[in-house]
Formats: structure tokens, C-alpha cells, sequence
């Protein structure tokens, strides 16, 4: 009997929707509904292109790490035709994911997919560039965060908290690049789709740090260091990586570093303003070359990214 209810439950519901859907349709015009652009406007000025291909790099990055460790394959599964023949990435694999953590990450991997489909439709893609997400890369770059080897080796796909403190790696980085390009994107089409991967990234940055920020003390075993400790080196890395002062926080800091420098919780990462933090392509090639250097390529990318502006830093 209650199945039978729930099953009209949801029959009424769709009903509603529908004409809800077609009552907004009705009372709100579609010209009421579109956005209006300055007269003369351009969608997508030239040099658009080349600065939203940028970070291209990242969502392919992300896209493949998000995908296979949620669901055990990438973008050649998913949707083929937007890694452009690219090769597959290296060492990616499933990874060992509570049902909350996995329901996260394959929501997370669908809205990757979903950018690069953004993008394509925008300015174009790339064939996705070559990509390391073995687990003894992931090892690496955590042993330099802390300035030893950690024993065992970190494996990202160990367990979920493992994972999320890999995935705390990643996203921030592609958030604080959409910032820095937000001033010199021009067209009113290239503009919406920034600001729509911004809001995105932002969002499943906060979901991460709030994730991590909610076992903030939580020994990470077999180290002998704390969630925080593990968010802290890897920003202070970051940060030493992009050579351009602090634009990288742990999920806590000291007073002055925090909101209106009055608190040392940080969950979310921000400048003296509250305002995120914005840099350049130099400095996140730094980051996720793993070298300190925008023409020395290695990291997540050991023959660099793609794109005219990765390109001509790799050829300096």
C-alpha cells in the first residue's frame, strides 16, 4: 500500500512540474527570460579563446581523476569524443570510497564532463594531454609537502579519506586560475561560461574542505598528523611551488591570516577582503608541473599542457 502512495506521490509531483513548467512558459515570455547584452557586444572576443583553453589542462585533469576513481573508467567511456584522441591517463584507478564519499565524486566527475562539453561549445578543446594520476605521483607530491618520505607511501585510493585529501590537491587550483582570468575575458559568452565554471569549482572546493574540515582533528592513519596538518602542508607547498607569496590556506591560520583577522578557522580559503584569491597561468603551471617552473614540465603533466598559452611557456 505505501509503495502504491509513493508511486502516486510521484506521478502528482511530475504533473505539477509540468505545468508549472508550462504556466512560467505562459506568464513569462521567453524575451522576459534572456539576459541582455550591451548593443555591439561580441560573444567571444579572440584572445577569449586562448584563455579559456587554459584551463582546458585542469578539467581534463580533473574530469579523468573524479571519473575513474568513482566509477572505475574515464572519459573514454563517458564520452569519447571529448578527450579528442588525447592518450589515457596513467595509474588512474577505482578507488575505495564510502557510499557518501562516492556519491560525491561521481557527481563531481559528471559535472567535469559537463564542463568540457561547456568549453568545447564555447572556444574548442584539445586532445587531452598526457596525465600522471598514479598513486606514487600523488605519493611524491605529499612527501615533498611534508618534507620527508611518509611510510607507508600515501595512496590516494586507499579510503576515502585519503581521496578527499588528494582531491584537496586539485580543484582549489582551477578555481584560483578562473579568478585570475575573470578581468581579461571580454566577450559576454565567454564571461557567462567562466562565471559558470567558477561558481562550480568554488562549490566543489567548499564541499571539499568541508568534508576535511569536519575531521579536522582526525589523525590521518598511519601518520602521525592531523587532517588540518595534512591541508596546511600541502597549501604551504603550493605556495612555495608558485613562488608569488600567499595565495594558498590551510583549513586553519594564524588570527591575522583569517576572516576580518579575527578568527584562525578557515574552512574556506580567502585574502584580507574574504575575496578568493586569483593567479596567473605561470603560477599554476608551477603547481601542477610540480616543478616551480612553467617551463619544466612534470607532475600531474609530464609532457606539459596543451593550448597556445602552455605551449609557449614550454617552449622558452
Amino acid at each position: 500500500m505505501a509503495l502504491i502512495l509513493s508511486f502516486y506521490s510521484y506521478i502528482v509531483m511530475f504533473i505539477i512540474l509540468m505545468m508549472s513548467s508550462k504556466m512560467c512558459t505562459s506568464f513569462y515570455p521567453q524575451q522576459l527570460c534572456k539576459p541582455i547584452y550591451p548593443a555591439k557586444s561580441i560573444p567571444v572576443y579572440k584572445k577569449d579563446i586562448d584563455l579559456l583553453q587554459f584551463p582546458v589542462n585542469l578539467e581534463y585533469l580533473e574530469a579523468e581523476f573524479f571519473l575513474f576513481s568513482a566509477l572505475g573508467h574515464g572519459l573514454d567511456v563517458v564520452e569519447p569524443e571529448l578527450a579528442m584522441g588525447g592518450p589515457p591517463p596513467i595509474g588512474a584507478e577505482k578507488a575505495n570510497l564510502d557510499l557518501l564519499t562516492r556519491k560525491i565524486i561521481t557527481e563531481f566527475a559528471y559535472q567535469e564532463v559537463g564542463h568540457l562539453r561547456a568549453l568545447n561549445n564555447t572556444v574548442g578543446l584539445f586532445p587531452r594531454p598526457k596525465l600522471d594520476l598514479r598513486a606514487e605521483n600523488f605519493a611524491k607530491l605529499f612527501d615533498e609537502a611534508f618534507g620527508y618520505k611518509l611510510d607507508p607511501p600515501f595512496n590516494p585510493y586507499h579510503n576515502s579519506l585519503n581521496y578527499m585529501l588528494a582531491s584537496y590537491v586539485i580543484p582549489y587550483v582551477g578555481l584560483v586560475g578562473y579568478v585570475g582570468t575573470n578581468p581579461f575575458i571580454k566577450g559576454y559568452r565567454s564571461k557567462r561560461v567562466l562565471a559558470g565554471l567558477l561558481g562550480v569549482e568554488s562549490g566543489q572546493d567548499a564541499v571539499i574542505r568541508m568534508y576535511l574540515y569536519e575531521r579536522a582533528e582526525k589523525v590521518v592513519y598511519p601518520y602521525n598528523h592531523t587532517v588540518a596538518d595534512f591541508t596546511i602542508q600541502i597549501s604551504n607547498l603550493r605556495n612555495k611551488l608558485a613562488m608569488c607569496g600567499i595565495k594558498d590556506e590551510g583549513l586553519f591560520v594564524p588570527p591575522e591570516l583569517g576572516a576580518e583577522q579575527r578568527i584562525s578557522s578557515n574552512v574556506l580559503s580567502a585574502d584580507y577582503y574574504s575575496l578568493s584569491y586569483q593567479r596567473t597561468q605561470q603560477e599554476i603551471l608551477r603547481i601542477v608541473y610540480g616543478t616551480g617552473n612553467e617551463h619544466i614540465p612534470g607532475g600531474f603533466f609530464p609532457e606539459g599542457g596543451k593550448g597556445k598559452i602552455a605551449i609557449k611557456f614550454l617552449k622558452k
